[in-house]
């Protein structure tokens, strides 16, 4: 014992640093959410509709469910640095072909929805599964920071992704191929950073409530036990209603700005501020669910959700950037507590050694979820407005308020 003690100390220092490059490589495969600004000179060149655009959004978001899921299952049997070196291979094969496309959008669905989607949800899954573990006494701010830098992608990639796509001297399609280099080598170089915590490392205890809302799991489930408690299906239901809301803004939260009078400059800027509230809900809501426990963070979350859509469709009825702007970064909110929440919630319910398999199992919901953002395309397409869309997202955050009565831990 005293030999494990002595080692504890200067190991668990490590922890800081896995933290930190787990953020970086998050940020980068983030990239994900900034497909309303990279959509924009596909629509140019080849004439896609929203409705094809939001297709491969579905696609991307589907894939990144099921590859997440898959990662969790082969987790006990592959290392880390395998599942981030095969990310980072395919994350650089999904932007170098869409790079090249010539006009078949079906290659854009190959090579972005699936190839990328891929590599994202096995870099996803690998670096939550694997940096948390670091952190039992923080999960939710360990959990939030992580996803801040998933879903901060759009403000600080993805503006300087648009800024080179509308410099002719570089053009979307060398764009890609960067994008491509880029997050493909960060991937790789946090392969061999990013590893378990030792066996014989001893880590704080998590802090432990006196009652039964917000203790911890009296034992850990199997993703057999787990999908047959309603409690597993009820937060199901909860965090797809929720991250609809999100789904739907971030797809085309360009294209929102642009229709209430917003110029060509301020909507890619608005993207990245609605990535920047995706972010700061995803820290916020994980900083909350360690101190006011998960029941009352529900509550909060479910507000935000109902006001989001609310204020969207005041600025659409009156036209006003302004309030666009504080539906869109209120929306960009709410979609940041679906994932914190998600995963802080597979810890405290279900126990943490089969973390990996039962989040990507529970991350299955952004299939379902990733259908927002085609339907609210046809709605733009059928009826010129986004407004119906967002009276169904309205409709959608108050079943989930309902729903948060009835969750509780098995």
């Amino acid at each position: 014992m005293e030999r494990v003690q002595s080692l504890a100390s200067p190991k668990l220092g490590v922890r800081w640093l896995q933290l930190a490059v787990g953020v970086i490589g998050l940020l980068f495969a983030g990239i994900i959410y900034a497909w309303s600004i990279l959509a924009a000179p596909l629509a140019a060149e080849f004439g896609w509709s929203n409705s094809q655009l939001g297709l491969n959004f579905t696609i991307t978001l589907s894939v990144f469910c099921i590859s997440g899921f898959v990662s969790g299952l082969i987790s006990k049997k592959t290392t880390p640095r395998a599942r981030l070196l095969l990310s980072a291979a395919l994350i650089f094969l999904g932007f170098f072909i869409s790079s090249r496309l010539q006009g078949a959008i079906g290659v854009l669905y190959l090579a972005y929805g699936v190839l990328a989607g891929t590599a994202i949800g096995f870099a996803y899954n690998t670096i939550i599964g694997v940096v948390t573990a670091w952190f039992p006494d923080k999960r939710g701010l360990a959990s939030g920071l992580l996803l801040m830098g998933f879903g901060l992608n759009s403000i600080l990639i993805g503006r300087v992704a648009a800024n080179m796509m509308n410099n002719p001297a570089i053009g979307w399609r060398n764009t890609f191929f960067l994008i491509a280099v880029v997050t493909a080598a960060v991937l790789a170089a946090a392969a061999f950073i990013i590893k378990s915590p030792p066996k014989d490392l001893i880590l704080p205890e998590p802090k432990r409530r006196e009652t039964k809302e917000t203790g911890e799991p009296a034992r850990d489930y199997t993703a057999g036990e787990m999908v047959r408690r309603w409690s597993f299906w009820k937060l199901f239901i909860f965090f797809f209603l929720l991250a609809s809301v999100g789904s739907a803004s971030i797809s085309f939260a360009k294209n929102i700005i642009l229709d209430i009078d917003g110029s060509d400059n301020f909507a890619p800027t608005m993207v990245g501020v609605l990535s920047m509230a995706n972010g700061f809900g995803r820290i916020v809501s994980g900083w909350l669910f360690d101190i006011i426990g998960r029941r009352k963070t529900q509550f909060v979350t479910s507000g935000v959700a109902i006001l989001a859509p609310l204020v969207v469709i005041l600025a659409l009825s009156a036209r006003s950037l302004a309030l666009g702007a504080v539906g869109l970064i209120l929306c960009g909110i709410a979609y940041g507590f679906a994932p914190t929440g998600s995963t802080a919630f597979i810890g405290a319910f279900f126990g943490q050694k089969n973390f990996s398999m039962n989040l990507g199992i529970l991350n299955l919901q952004l299939i379902a979820t990733s259908f927002a953002s085609t339907w609210a395309g046809a709605i733009k397409d059928a009826t010129g407005s986004f407004t119906m869309t967002f009276v169904i997202l309205t409709g959608f955050s108050v079943v989930g308020l309902v729903l948060n009565y009835f969750i509780k831990k098995p």
